[in-house]
């Protein structure tokens, strides 16, 4: 899939997101098994790595209709999911959660409920019954502040394909915490191979 760099002032900058985000999917999420289905669609070449330059709250929901209409209107065989990677906008966690209710206004009023979905990535990532600094908030700790775009009848057909999804979850706390803090440092540190 083409990678996709909205204008930015500094073209770099986009192109390191871009890497950030693409080393710690092979390295962490592929790389310690923390999403199972990530894997096929990355061999695949079915991600739409999309990065935007949008620096506020009203550029990003543009940003997010434009691509939430772009998956539901590609073929799933060449773009399956898309990832929405956006280094300027939405960095503090607080603003970003609360704009996760905004995002989710967009696919309802595109009448996307039930086709897409959207989830929840970025660098001060929290669960919600989890202390800041448990290890097990690292399972959705992007390097930059990202809407990950999926169409839910690949979520069925991973989820009916791979035994015992729903511990997926937990599976993922006990790999985070045994790892600890260090680990994930060299993890990441060392890249893959």
């Amino acid at each position: 899939m083409t990678d996709v760099l909205t204008p930015f002032d500094d073209p770099a900058r986009a192109a390191r997101a871009l890497e950030a985000t693409r080393r710690w999917l092979e390295v962490a999420v592929i790389g310690l098994n923390l999403c199972p289905f990530a894997k096929a669609v990355h061999v695949r070449r079915q991600i739409r790595w999309a990065v935007t330059a949008a620096d506020s709250r009203d550029t990003l929901l543009a940003e997010l209709h434009h691509e939430l209409v772009l998956l539901a209107d590609a073929d799933p065989q060449a773009v399956d999911t898309t990832l929405l990677i956006h280094p300027e906008a939405m960095t503090d966690f607080i603003d970003y959660r609360f704009f996760l209710d905004d995002a989710q206004r967009v696919l309802r009023k595109l009448g996307l409920e039930g086709t897409l979905q959207i989830a929840s990535f970025h660098p001060d990532y929290e669960f919600a019954d989890a202390a800041p600094d448990d290890v097990a908030n690292f399972s959705n700790r992007s390097p930059h502040p990202m809407l990950h775009l999926l169409r839910e009848a690949s979520i069925d057909r991973a989820v009916a394909a791979y035994p015992d999804a729903e511990a997926i979850y937990g599976r993922n706390v006990e790999t985070l915490r045994a790892l600890g803090h260090e680990g994930w440092r060299r993890l990441l540190a060392a890249g893959p191979g």
